[in-house]
């Protein structure tokens, strides 16, 4: 058998590694408070998945060993940090990370419903909840921005959220109906 070159290794780790990117940067997230944060650990994670990708068997599950990585790096991300008292306790990084991790496949379900569901909303919809999800963004500067009130701002996001729930919902339920 012959052995991979060293491009065609690292086509498969790109490969993997943009297909499952937003779902490990949603693991991650859930386990930092901000996300400037959650970029550092991912770039960590990322660098330490390639270190490590020549030692990946071809039959584990990316995403599960991806999680397991960034779980590390986020307790090596919490040891720097640990004065800080935004950053979770040890167990709690550890507990979440089992359940995030146990249900990646849910998740990653909600992020395709969550696609569909964004293309489907009005387009003024569509940007107001683009730009409130703005990593560092502050909502009363959006408003402002967008020449509304803060009030009326909020109005319209909370609108477009319960609308984009709702499809959310539906296209699970649909997408489960799908397959049994």
């Amino acid at each position: 058998m012959q052995k991979e070159s060293t491009d065609e290794r690292y086509e498969q780790f790109v490969s993997l590694f943009t297909r499952h990117e937003p779902g490990l940067r949603a693991f991650v997230r859930s386990l930092v408070f901000s996300w400037d944060d959650a970029n550092e650990v991912m770039q960590n994670t990322g660098l330490v998945l390639w270190r490590k990708f020549d030692s990946l068997d071809r039959e584990t599950d990316f995403m599960r060993w991806a999680c397991v990585v960034a779980r590390f790096e986020v307790l090596a991300w919490r040891r720097d940090k640990a004065r800080d008292r935004h950053v979770f306790d040890e167990d709690l990084v550890n507990m979440l990370a089992e359940e995030v991790a146990d249900d990646h496949e849910g998740l990653a379900n909600e992020r395709r419903a969550l696609e569909v569901c964004l293309k489907k909303l009005p387009e003024k919809q569509r940007r107001i909840v683009i730009a409130a999800y703005e990593p560092g963004v502050r909502l009363n500067q959006v408003a402002e921005a967008l020449g509304r009130t803060a009030t009326a701002f909020y109005k319209t996001l909370n609108r477009a959220r319960a609308g984009l729930l709702q499809c959310i919902e539906r296209e699970i339920i649909s997408e489960k109906g799908g397959r049994a």
